[in-house]
């Protein structure tokens, strides 16, 4: 079999960059940052040891600005930009098949994502003269003339209402549905994409939340192998197809997450060889100045597996639980932070309150200092791993974009770490947690009458 030119010089570069991988990751990472003349900011790294680009384009669009009976509208728009593109100026109208084959005669790739903040648009694609200006204009086409289907809105929402309805016979998908209801409220977090919601979203629903897609809410980041001209010349061309606003209206504010005032306790049954148990409350916003002693020391608490004091306690030395972590999921608003495992039916009491137990002495005492110095070894030594190639280099700028975090975020990210003491990290877990406050929701558990 004989294989395409385009394909070949797409895999001997990937190749390439894993050869590449070993470029040193504690050199200084020069983020260059500007703001085009449509609004459009742009954050740019120049990598150019291989001949490949990644974009990520992201807008205020997701889950947060959906109306509270369509949940799910945003990932249904985000999904339908890929199922075909209009017919504009002469151009041809191509269908998800087509699009799909224009692709891959690229050797390239595009895809758009929802999550609960932003609606995010990525493109990878081999920086070559004959490759790279049509890549951007494809893109460009897909960013600025999706055609949403309604016919293969139909077929979508059958099939993703068919995975609902799959999802909601396993236990940890009723308990996420019970746990983030009572930890968000009525906040937009907190929503849920169910059968009812997904049939209340049409298409014109779709085109107006894409209406919320201009170039002026636009925070574009590139790395790869283009100069800063080129970098600023395909992002003024991948938003060109977008309608251009006279002004750019801010967006109406969406309110914070409410904290707790009691704690909450769902026990809800269900049969299952497993208990799934979750723990937890409102957390903190991303833009936090609390964020690095939070995050060195949950890895001491339960993000550092085996040697958290989570696993240690509840899974090592009792053997209540097949795996217990804690996580906190920062976003434009408090989100959620969450304790969770899983375990024997009968040992889910248990197991529920070592857990308890370890989060409140941990708030109330913080880390030893041997606790301290192992979790800022490891997160200091893993540091590297986080930006070893392109594509984790580009979340890392894309989260100093959309977060607005300084430009030498990541080359001061390792003395944040060292700076962090023990006084901190019990204070800031002071000011961000309850222990007397949380939503617990138990699923499955033989828990005493």
């Amino acid at each position: 079999m004989t294989i395409p030119r385009h394909a070949s010089r797409f895999l001997f570069s990937c190749f390439v960059l894993a050869c590449l991988a070993s470029t040193p990751a504690l050199a200084a990472i020069p983020i260059q940052h500007w703001t085009q003349p449509s609004g459009a900011k742009v954050y740019f790294v120049a990598s150019p040891s291989i001949p490949m680009l990644d974009v990520r384009l992201e807008f205020d669009a997701g889950a947060r600005r959906e109306p509270a009976d369509k949940a799910g509208l945003a990932s249904a728009t985000a999904s339908m930009a890929s199922m075909g593109l209009q017919s504009v100026n002469g151009e041809p109208a191509l269908d998800e098949n087509q699009l799909s084959e224009a692709w891959a005669d690229l050797g390239a790739s595009f895809g758009a994502g929802a999550g609960v903040d932003r609606i995010s648009f990525s493109l990878r694609s081999l920086t070559y003269p004959d490759l790279l200006g049509k890549s951007v204009e494809l893109a460009a086409r897909q960013i600025g003339e999706p055609a949403f289907p309604s016919d293969i809105w139909q077929r979508e929402r059958n099939r993703w209402s068919a995975s609902i309805r799959e999802a909601n016979t396993r236990p940890a998908t009723v308990a996420g549905h019970a746990y983030f209801k009572a930890v968000y409220g009525s906040h937009p977090y907190g929503f849920e994409m169910t059968e009812e919601s997904l049939q209340r979203i049409s298409v014109q629903d779709m085109r107006q939340m894409y209406g919320l897609i201009q170039p002026c809410r636009a925070k574009v980041s590139i790395v790869g192998a283009v100069t800063r001209a080129q970098a600023d010349a395909l992002v003024t061309k991948l938003l060109s197809r977008l309608p251009a606003a006279s002004r750019c209206e801010p967006l109406p504010p969406i309110a914070e997450v409410s904290a707790l005032t009691a704690p909450q306790t769902q026990n809800i049954p269900f049969q299952s060889a497993q208990a799934h148990v979750l723990i937890g409350q409102p957390g903190y916003k991303r833009s936090d100045p609390d964020h690095f002693a939070i995050m060195v020391g949950n890895y001491t608490l339960g993000a550092g597996s085996f040697v958290s004091l989570l696993t240690q306690e509840v899974r090592e030395k009792r053997g209540l639980s097949y795996s217990v972590s804690s996580r906190f999921s920062p976003g434009l608003h408090a989100g959620a932070f969450t304790i969770g495992l899983q375990t024997r039916p009968d040992q889910a009491s248990q197991a529920l309150q070592v857990a308890r137990d370890v989060l409140t002495r941990f708030v109330a005492e913080g880390p030893t200092a041997e606790q301290l110095k192992a979790a800022k070894d490891n997160l200091i030594g893993g540091f590297p791993l986080l930006i070893d190639s392109n594509g984790k280099l580009l979340d890392n700028v894309a989260s100093i974009a959309w977060n607005e975090l300084p430009l030498d975020y990541l080359d001061t990210w390792i003395e944040k770490v060292q700076r962090v003491s023990a006084t901190d990290i019990q204070a800031a877990f002071t000011r961000k947690i309850q222990p007397q406050r949380m939503v617990t929701v138990t699923v499955g558990a033989a828990l005493p009458r």
